[in-house]
């Protein structure tokens, strides 16, 4: 494991805590919707950290980045997301983004573009009228913080796996989800929810095609939060973007994928 340092960056109305690991090329991560910089798949991160630099965020009102309640959107996380790369002093930086992390990626990339050196963008969508929704089910699953939260971790294992998946996963690692669904405020995914409404009725706007950082694509065949025709339409709006499938993969596919795609990831990183 390598070594971390961790920073708490202020942006309007709250703090945003920044976690550090590995050396090289600067990557900021972004998570999606009720996550933390904590809970991405170890072995995934530390492939990474093994050839960069990883900025991981905790966005605004979840895991150590405290605000003040209000509304916020996309726009705003990825305002916060930009303050914190000026205060870290880094000049450019590549970005990685799952899931409504990826929506936060690609505003950051149109807003910044100066600022940005590749993006990476897993398990997302092009937002507006372009995305194609889950079911009204799986949204309501998503945001569903009834129960305990061993009810919980259960049914939101259900969503992030495969179904011949998802029962080992929560025999193996239901307590440590458990743990951080009892931390987390409904409010927050109340409000993150919010946001990700926002981006399905506005998106980019069809600005995807002014992107000129190289863009990698990734996805799990088997997603049924953000379904996997997502990455061929973003591949199709982003100039020269290249796409990776991963065969009976999530919407989480970099837990069940960790070396793989982090060796692509790197390997994209490099050229």
């Amino acid at each position: 494991m390598a070594s971390e340092s961790m920073a708490t960056i202020p942006v309007e109305g709250g703090r945003i805590a920044c976690r550090r690991i590995g050396s090289g090329r600067p990557l900021v991560i972004l998570n999606g919707l009720a996550a933390t910089s904590a809970d991405w798949d170890p072995s995934f991160i530390d492939r990474l950290a093994s050839a960069n630099e990883l900025v991981l965020l905790d966005n605004r009102g979840i895991g150590a980045s405290p605000d003040d309640g209000a509304p916020f959107d996309i726009d705003q996380l990825a305002d916060d997301t930009a303050r914190a790369i000026e205060a870290l002093e880094f000049e450019r930086v590549s970005v990685l983004g799952w899931s409504m992390g990826g929506f936060i990626a690609q505003t950051l990339a149109l807003q910044h573009p100066t600022r940005i050196d590749k993006l990476i963008l897993l398990s997302t969508d092009p937002g507006g009228v372009d995305a194609e929704l889950a079911s009204p089910t799986v949204r309501s699953q998503l945001t569903d913080t009834s129960g305990t939260p061993r009810e919980q971790a259960r049914r939101l294992l259900s969503l992030l796996f495969p179904p011949v998946l998802a029962d080992s996963i929560y025999r193996q690692f239901g307590d440590i989800v458990a743990n951080a669904r009892a931390q987390l405020s409904p409010d927050l995914v109340k409000r993150q929810a919010a946001a990700m409404d926002a981006w399905h009725r506005d998106g980019t706007g069809g600005q995807l095609r002014k992107l000129r950082a190289p863009t990698f694509v990734a996805a799990g065949t088997e997603d049924i939060v953000i379904p996997a025709s997502n990455a061929l339409k973003l591949v199709n709006a982003i100039p020269g973007a290249w796409l990776a499938q991963f065969k009976d993969g999530g919407h989480a596919f970099m837990a069940q994928y960790p070396r793989p795609l982090a060796d692509l990831i790197n390997g994209f990183l490099a050229l």
